[in-house]
């Protein structure tokens, strides 16, 4: 689904006169087509998560006719594990220790995935502020996997990732999905749960792998409580 600006304006909880502005300031993932602008639901999420932007739970109810099977974020990371002390010297060589370690089928090129991550840090970097960054293909990809991986590192040490608030990142949630679906379902799980603060803190201490799943499990919780109340027409 493409957003327009009234759209736009309602996830993000704010008025189409800021949305214009930021539009004008020429940052904002946007395409214009026939004079009035349209925005893809992916970048826009991308945008707001690297400017701490808070965004509406409406944006993860899923449309009535979706017929993927969306797996959560706990499963998700069960399966790409979490991992401390990942070494590298800088971007790059995090990067590539990070696929390294990621759980992947035998079939899948970890170095094609190296380079596509990369070149998609090479557009904007996917760092999202606090020393956290979610690096991540640009669009889903033909892997050979069936279910989405997310893999958590802690970083042996802090290193630049280009972030907007200036600090140097020693956490990286990377995404890999077989979807456009999961990839965007996915991108906005992590993004909702680093807005939650007693996740944040144990994600901060790099705490042990049992306490941030029970975490992970604890907001996913209550966040489809909150998108049942939605689906069902209720007030948030």
């Amino acid at each position: 689904m493409q957003l327009t600006v009234k759209d736009v304006a309602n996830l993000l909880k704010v008025n189409e006169k800021t949305i214009y502005r930021w539009l004008k300031k020429g940052d904002m993932p946007a395409y214009c087509v026939g004079n009035q602008y349209r925005f893809n639901r992916a970048e826009l999420l991308e945008w707001a998560t690297s400017r701490q932007i808070g965004v509406s739970a409406d944006i993860f109810v899923e449309p009535e006719n979706s017929q993927v099977s969306i797996n959560s974020l706990a499963d998700a990371l069960n399966a790409g594990g979490i991992h401390y002390r990942v070494e590298g010297e800088d971007k790059q060589s995090v990067l590539k220790n990070v696929v390294k370690l990621m759980t992947l089928p035998p079939e899948v090129d970890k170095e094609f995935l190296l380079q596509v991550i990369l070149a998609r840090e090479a557009m904007a970097s996917t760092a999202v502020g606090d020393g956290i960054a979610i690096p991540h293909v640009r669009n889903p990809i033909v892997l050979h996997i069936t279910e989405p991986v997310v893999s958590l590192c802690f970083l042996e040490k802090p290193v630049d990732f280009n972030s907007l608030d200036g600090k140097p990142v020693n956490c990286l949630f990377t995404l890999v999905s077989p979807t456009v679906k999961m990839h965007l379902y996915l991108l906005s799980r992590i993004a909702y749960m680093l807005r939650d603060d007693s996740f944040k803190n144990v994600i901060e201490k790099q705490g042990a792998r049992e306490k941030i799943l029970s975490e992970i499990i604890r907001v996913e919780s209550g966040l489809q409580q909150d998108q049942s109340r939605l689906a069902d027409g209720e007030v948030s």
